[in-house]
């Protein structure tokens, strides 16, 4: 006999499945628009300089000189300007009385000098109010050399 219920015999069941076909329509359209504005954003552009754009001095650099046994020398480089040996604690009072504040001032320390005691210097220097600091390094032209 038929069932009195009307309609189908069997009875409908809830689908515990997932429906990721519009996750992955909204994936794309996403995925499309940032392929499209990606080359529309320019990065930020230097240029840096070379060697050979390498602006002139205009003053003349204070050259502070720290040889391997911890000797510190000190000279305004100029055209026939020797070294004068000074003591340790007299060296921001020299580089002061020689430096005014466009001066540049430049470290110029022995390969065998402790990185520690040329850090002591800069920061020295840096605490006395000196701000156009910096190192002085022996340019090799052939890289090939440094490694001999």
């Amino acid at each position: 006999m038929p069932s009195v219920r009307g309609g189908n015999s069997r009875s409908r069941r809830l689908k515990n499945e997932i429906n990721v076909v519009p996750y992955i329509d909204v994936m794309l359209v996403l995925l499309v628009i940032f392929m499209v504005t990606a080359p529309m954003i320019t990065p930020g552009l230097i240029e840096l300089p070379s060697v050979g754009q390498a602006a002139e001095v205009q003053s003349k650099p204070v050259e502070v000189q720290v040889e391997e046994d911890g000797t510190v020398s000190l000279r305004v480089r100029d055209a026939g300007a020797e070294f004068e040996k000074i003591n340790s604690q007299e060296l921001v009072t020299e580089v002061r009385s020689r430096a005014t504040a466009d001066t540049p001032v430049v470290i110029a320390a022995d390969g065998r000098v402790p990185y520690e005691t040329v850090m002591k210097i800069m920061d020295q220097l840096r605490s006395s109010g000196i701000q156009r600091l910096g190192l002085l390094v022996d340019q090799k032209s052939n890289p090939e050399q440094q490694n001999r």
